[in-house]
């Protein structure tokens, strides 16, 4: 039994790589926003003569090069997709802030996926009391500097944009929920890897090359274009969409489809695209919130993605076979058995299934009052919450917002400059929200949402005043 401060050790681990273009990269780290100084895991070699970059105005790296490797902050980098899939994220989010991992004679996964993630294979050791924002007390299999192909090829990817702004172009879900973890949030360093240096580029003249190389979804939650002024400009999950079918696949893979080597750009989101097209309804024929239902889901949309033909083209040119198809349906074992039989077990025993971390987790997250007035792109001048429910999502308000008496608002992924009031309102909920001003919240009569699980951190910038706020 581990007792006192002594880490828990496991042994090596090694995930099978799936970029393995990258593999071969030269390995150089380059330090962002004068962070060259950042503690290393406990154990690991210091970066030593790692070369240091200053970054741009918008905390990037113009001079990085195509397989260097960037010590970043979440809030650093920039989406190139509009959504994510939720259920993927709070799997995630389940599992890390559940004690099973431990309980089974493991580390919590947040820490191999922080590892694999930084290049440097999974945890090798986990202090008690262990967190990723303090990488004195857990260590990876990896010291920093030994990296090795396979390593490298599970990091995630950024491509450097005009003005040395950093553009993710894989990594989307694993970001964010380190972004969404309790010991995580937007200030959480990783180390990502250069794709391609674009600085030199017009904005007009990157985008296109972004879409040419298909670095970038310019598709809503629905399929529907979007315009790129229309992509988030943060991490984490106020700042997305959600895309119920790129959760669906994600929970089908490894029983209708595999990620194969040289994996085709979104991927999973290919896949999702045609089972959009082929009428599962979700949610309609089938309920995301009764995992009997959601496993359902799975089984049909699983077994339809291993029987389609091979040739068939799914989406992007890309056909099922370059996809990833997996035949035979759960590589051949029954309902009960293989990774179908796995994602099937409930909360309750020793080892979930992911559906039902992601429903265990998403139940935790509070709900807020139906938008009677929604608030979206930019809006100039003092915003008066006089009665309902108004919602600011993805909004950029220029001026002071009070609520009055019995009005709610709820505000996500939105930057606010300007004071924020409420006196006994019925709900006040921020979440994602950037706010340049005072911020002052008293007597609310149902709920204050300030943080909470699935509630993006906020950077409030002001003084904050919270008086009477029972349920808060």
């Amino acid at each position: 039994m581990t007792t006192g401060t002594a880490p828990v050790s496991v042994p090596p681990r090694r995930r099978p790589g799936r970029r393995g273009a990258f593999a071969a990269a030269a390995a150089g780290v380059l330090a962002l926003g004068g962070l060259a100084g950042i503690a290393a895991p406990a154990g690991a070699a210091p970066a030593g003569t790692a070369p240091t970059v200053t970054p741009g105005a918008a905390g990037g790296a113009p001079g990085a090069r195509p397989g260097d490797l960037l010590d970043v902050t979440l809030d650093q980098v920039r989406p190139t997709q509009p959504a994510v899939g939720y259920d993927e994220v709070y799997y995630k989010l389940g599992r890390y802030t559940s004690p099973k991992d431990e309980l089974n004679g493991s580390v919590n996964k947040r820490f191999d996926d922080w590892c694999e993630t930084n290049g440097q294979g999974v945890a090798a050791s986990v202090l008690p009391g262990a967190r990723l924002d303090d990488p004195a007390t857990f260590t990876c299999t990896l010291p920093l500097g030994q990296e090795t192909e396979a390593s490298r090829a599970e990091m995630k990817t950024v491509v450097v944009g005009p003005g040395g702004a950093l553009y993710l172009t894989d990594g989307h879900h694993t970001l964010t929920s380190f972004l969404e973890a309790s010991d995580g949030g937007p200030k959480l360093h990783l180390r990502l890897l250069v794709r391609a240096n674009l600085s030199h580029l017009s904005p007009a003249a990157f985008w296109q090359e972004m879409r040419d190389r298909q670095w970038v979804r310019l598709v809503d939650e629905q399929n529907r274009p979007i315009a790129v002024e229309q992509l988030p400009q943060r991490l984490g999950l106020a700042n997305f969409h959600d895309d119920p079918y790129r959760s669906l696949v994600y929970f089908t893979r490894d029983i209708g489809y595999s990620v194969p080597d040289g994996a085709a750009e979104y991927l999973e989101f290919l896949w999702g695209d045609w089972l959009r097209g082929r009428g599962i309804g979700l949610p309609g024929s089938y309920s995301t919130t009764d995992r009997a239902s959601y496993l359902a889901a799975v089984r049909t949309a699983s077994q339809a993605m291993s029987e389609v033909p091979g040739d068939t083209v799914i989406a992007g040119g890309r056909t099922a076979d370059e996809l990833g198809r997996l035949t035979p349906w759960n590589a051949g074992k029954k309902p009960t058995g293989g990774e179908f039989g796995k994602l099937s077990a409930a909360i309750t025993e020793a080892k979930p299934g992911k559906l039902a971390y992601a429903l265990d987790f998403r139940a935790k997250v509070p709900a807020g009052p139906a938008c009677t007035t929604t608030v979206t792109g930019r809006h100039n001048g003092p915003l008066v919450v006089s009665g309902g429910t108004t919602c600011l999502t993805g909004a950029q308000q220029n001026g002071p917002v009070v609520v009055r008496a019995g009005a709610s608002l709820v505000v996500k992924g939105s930057d606010i400059t300007g004071p924020v009031q409420a006196v006994g309102a019925g709900t006040v909920q921020l979440c994602g929200t950037v706010l340049t001003g005072p911020l002052s919240v008293v007597q609310t009569r149902d709920r204050l949402t300030l943080s909470a699980p699935g509630c993006t951190p906020n950077s409030l910038n002001g003084p904050v005043q919270l008086v009477g706020n029972p349920g808060s």
